[in-house]
C-alpha cells in the first residue's frame, strides 16, 4: 500500500488509492447495436477501461470494490421518482448524462458533466443546479461536440420545406411517365434560399454553426447575442441584431440557440422560458419557418399556436425532451405542449424527441470519452475542465476543451498551432500574400493602368484560398478570447 501511494505522489494524484469512487452513467453512450440489438456501449467501456477504470452493465449496490473508479452504467434511468431512489443517498460520488432530467434531490459530491452544451437538466443541488452557481461540486460539460450535427440537422429541417418544390410528387409523376418538362414544370415554382433572411439567436458554437451554413446557402444571416459578441459576429461577416425582435424583423428563418438560461429560484422559472412569443413570431415574415432545437420552453407555444394558425409561421421544427412513464404510461417533459399544437395544425409542425444531436453516434460516443476524462481528472487531479458556474473549494480550473474549429481561439489553440508543421505553412502562404498585395499596391500608386496578368490573379487567388483552409485546419479561424 504503501507503494502505491507512493505512486499517486510521484503523479501528482490527490484521489485516495484505498477509495472506490462510483461515478454513475445515465444515459446511452453509444448508438450502434450488438449482436443482441442493443446499443452497445463498447466504444466507451474501452476507452474507461484504457484509463484505468472499471465499467459496471449495473446499478450500484453497496457492494464491496475494489479501488480505483468504477462507472455504471444504465441507460434507461428517466423517471424522476426511480433516479431519486438510486442518488438522493449519495452512493454515487459523481454523474455523467445528456438528455436526462436530474432533479434538484440527487446527490453527487464530486461533481457531474453535461454530454453536451446546454447543462439545464443537470438540476441537482449538488452543483447548485443548471447553472453550476452555489454548490459544493462542480458542473461541467462537453461543448462543441455535438455542435455541428445539431447545425445540420437544423439545415435539414429547413431544407424539408424551403424550397418548397414536391419532389416526392415529381418523382411519383416521373417515376410512372406522368411529366412533361416543357408543358408541365411551369405548374410548379419553387423559393431558394439563397437571398433569404435567416435570424439566429445565440450565438455559442451551436449557433455560430448555424450561421456558417446558412451563409453557406446565400442566406443573409441576422445574429442577436450578448453584446459581448458584436465584435466578433460582424468580423465573421454577419450581421448584429441588439435584441431577439430586431433580428427576427423580416426574417424568413428563425433559429434559436440560447439555452434555458438562469433559474429564478422564487418562480422557478427560465430567464429565457418564452423568450420566442407574439413579438418576435409576429416580426418574421408571413409564412416563415421556425427551428427550435434548442429547449422546448423557450418557445411560448400558445403564441405559436397563433401564429400557426394565422399563417404567420407555415412550418415550426421542434425537438425538446419527451418522458413517458414506465408505469402509467404519463408524458411529461418539454415536448408536451406541443403534442397539442401537432394536432391543431397537422402537417405544419415536426416534432423530435430532443435528437437532432443526441442520436449521431460519433458525436455521443466522444462526448461520452470526453466527459469520461474529465470526470476522471476532477476526481484524480482535481481539475475541472469546461467549468459551468462557480469553481468549488480545492480545485483548479483547466479551462476549455472543445473540437477543432468549434468554440473560441485561445492561447491553448494559438500554442497547438504553432507547433504545427502547418503553421510555417501558414506564415509562409501570408508573407507571398503580403508582397504580392504590397506590389499591387505600389503599381496603382505609380498610376500603372496595364491589367494584372491571368496567371498573377490565379496565383493571389490560389494563395488566399490556401491561407483560408490553412487558417481552418489550425483551428484559428473563429472568435478568440478576451
Amino acid at each position: 500500500m504503501q507503494d502505491q501511494q507512493a505512486a499517486f505522489a510521484d503523479e501528482g494524484r490527490l484521489d485516495d488509492p484505498r477509495r472506490a469512487y462510483k461515478v454513475l452513467i445515465a444515459d446511452l453512450i453509444g448508438l450502434r447495436f450488438d449482436a443482441e440489438g442493443k446499443p452497445d456501449p463498447g466504444e466507451v467501456r474501452a476507452h474507461i477501461e484504457a484509463k484505468g477504470g472499471a465499467f459496471h452493465e449495473a446499478a450500484y449496490r453497496r457492494e464491496e470494490l475494489p479501488p480505483g473508479i468504477h462507472f455504471f452504467y444504465q441507460p434507461d434511468l428517466s423517471g424522476e421518482a426511480e433516479i431519486i431512489a438510486q442518488t438522493a443517498d449519495g452512493r454515487y460520488d459523481a454523474l455523467i448524462a445528456a438528455a436526462t432530467f436530474i432533479p434538484r434531490q440527487a446527490v453527487f459530491a464530486l461533481g457531474g458533466v453535461r454530454i453536451g452544451a446546454g447543462t439545464g437538466n443537470m438540476g441537482s443541488a449538488s452543483w447548485g443546479g443548471g447553472n453550476g452557481e452555489g454548490g459544493t461540486a462542480a458542473l461541467m460539460n462537453t461543448p462543441g461536440i455535438n455542435s455541428r450535427a445539431t447545425a445540420q440537422m437544423v439545415m435539414k429541417a429547413i431544407l424539408k420545406v424551403t424550397p418548397d418544390l414536391p419532389v416526392e410528387l415529381l418523382h411519383q409523376r416521373v417515376a410512372a411517365g406522368d411529366f412533361d418538362t416543357g408543358r408541365d414544370l411551369k405548374s410548379y415554382p419553387t423559393a431558394k434560399l439563397e437571398g433569404q433572411r435567416m435570424a439566429v439567436l445565440g450565438y455559442g458554437n451551436i449557433g455560430r454553426e448555424v450561421a456558417k451554413l446558412a451563409r453557406a446557402f446565400g442566406m443573409h444571416v441576422v445574429v442577436h447575442a450578448r453584446p459581448r459578441h458584436r465584435q466578433w459576429i460582424e468580423a465573421e461577416g454577419f450581421d448584429y441584431a441588439e435584441a431577439p425582435v430586431a433580428a427576427a424583423k423580416g426574417a424568413d428563418v428563425l433559429s434559436v440557440h440560447v439555452g434555458l438560461g438562469r433559474l429564478d429560484e422564487e418562480t422557478r422559472l427560465y430567464a429565457n422560458a418564452g423568450l420566442i412569443g407574439e413579438t418576435v413570431l409576429s416580426a418574421m415574415n408571413r409564412g416563415a419557418v421556425l427551428v427550435n432545437y434548442d429547449r422546448g420552453e423557450v418557445v411560448d407555444t400558445a403564441a405559436l399556436d397563433r401564429a400557426l394558425a394565422a399563417g404567420q409561421i407555415r412550418y415550426a421544427a421542434i425537438d425538446a425532451d419527451l418522458f413517458r412513464n414506465a408505469t402509467s404510461g404519463a408524458l411529461s417533459g418539454p415536448m408536451l405542449p406541443y403534442l397539442k399544437l401537432a394536432e391543431r395544425h397537422p402537417g405544419k409542425l415536426e416534432l423530435l424527441p430532443h435528437a437532432a444531436a443526441d442520436t449521431d453516434h460519433p458525436s455521443r460516443v466522444a462526448g461520452a470519452c470526453q466527459a469520461v476524462d474529465q470526470i476522471i481528472d476532477a476526481i484524480r487531479y482535481r481539475r475541472i475542465c469546461n467549468l459551468k458556474g462557480d469553481l468549488p473549494d480545492g480545485y483548479v480550473d483547466a479551462g476549455a476543451k472543445v473540437p477543432q474549429g468549434i468554440g473560441r481561439v485561445t492561447a491553448a489553440t494559438l500554442t497547438a498551432a504553432a507547433s504545427d508543421p502547418r503553421f510555417v505553412e501558414l506564415h509562409d502562404v501570408s508573407r507571398e500574400i503580403t508582397d504580392t498585395l504590397e506590389a499591387i499596391v505600389e503599381a496603382v500608386a505609380e498610376g500603372t493602368t496595364h491589367q494584372p496578368a491571368k496567371g498573377d490573379v490565379a496565383a493571389l487567388a490560389q494563395l488566399l484560398l490556401r491561407q483560408r483552409r490553412l487558417l481552418e485546419g489550425l483551428g484559428l479561424d473563429g472568435p478568440a478570447e478576451a
